[in-house]
């Protein structure tokens, strides 16, 4: 279980300070697929890379499995670190090596033996249908292909939890449902908890169990996808069903469908 409690983040700018997070409260339960969805500068980005500390929060705690991240020095960090698999919008692949020396890049600094991390990209290839593509370039791949392989790196290490930031935003809608198909396979072949953050609504509904709705920093409405879908209380989230509602046409998926 993921615990967040009262997190604030504050950063200087030359036209004073601006609140990134104020008072962030959230509990994510082990195996959820969890929804983070605001509009642009809301601070979702923020919050998830508080949870691995790639950004450094001014208070307040992140406990996951019964240990506070917030509290951890650089060595504990480290370690707690390999458990925390995070994707990218704009993959971050190394273009000098192959998929397959993309996904072992971390397991060689971890000092793997050859042999094992051979194994462990060979399954993890296995499992997002990349086997054929193991000595193509980043060059030689699809958008989806290339997201493919950076949701494999993240998984290398073997992770309880999958942060996704904004995995899909760069994708065409055909290939978005093929990698948030993907996502829910590894969620529940591997029971790993998703943290999925974006500001496409379609995106949220499709596959999250339960979802936050975040606004200026704070967290504005919470709860299981369908019944916020049924029920928006928030301006941000009427706002944001009236524009997907708008941009459709028409429903063309079914609220819950894919939760």
């Amino acid at each position: 279980m993921i615990s967040i409690s009262n997190i604030s983040k504050e950063y200087s700018t030359p036209y004073g300070k601006v609140t990134a997070l104020k008072n962030v409260n959230l509990t994510i339960e082990k195996g959820d697929i969890y929804g983070i969805v605001g509009f642009s500068g809301a601070g979702k980005s923020t919050l998830i890379r508080c949870i691995n500390r790639l950004e450094e929060p001014d208070s307040g705690n992140i406990i996951i499995d019964g240990i506070d991240i917030t509290a951890l020095d650089n060595k504990a960090l480290n370690k707690s670190r390999k458990k925390i698999g995070m994707i990218f919008q704009q993959f971050n692949l190394l273009d000098s090596r192959t998929v397959s020396e993309n996904i072992s890049f971390s397991l060689e600094l971890d000092k793997m033996p050859k042999k094992k991390i051979k194994e462990r990209v060979e399954e993890i290839l296995e499992l997002v249908d990349l086997s054929d593509k193991k000595d193509a370039y980043p060059s030689q791949l699809s958008g989806g292909q290339k997201q493919r392989v950076g949701i494999a790196r993240a998984l290398a290490n073997k992770p309880d939890i999958l942060l996704s930031d904004e995995a899909t935003s760069a994708l065409d809608p055909l290939t978005t449902y093929s990698i948030l198909e993907l996502l829910r396979d590894i969620n529940k072949k591997l029971n790993i908890t998703i943290i999925l953050i974006t500001h496409e609504l379609d995106v949220i509904k499709y596959i999250c169990k339960n979802t936050a709705v975040i606004e200026q920093g704070e967290i504005i409405e919470q709860g299981q996808t369908e019944s916020l879908f049924l029920n928006p209380k928030s301006a941000t989230l009427k706002k944001f069903i009236e524009i997907l509602t708008n941009f459709q046409g028409k429903d063309t998926f079914s609220v819950g469908e894919g939760i």
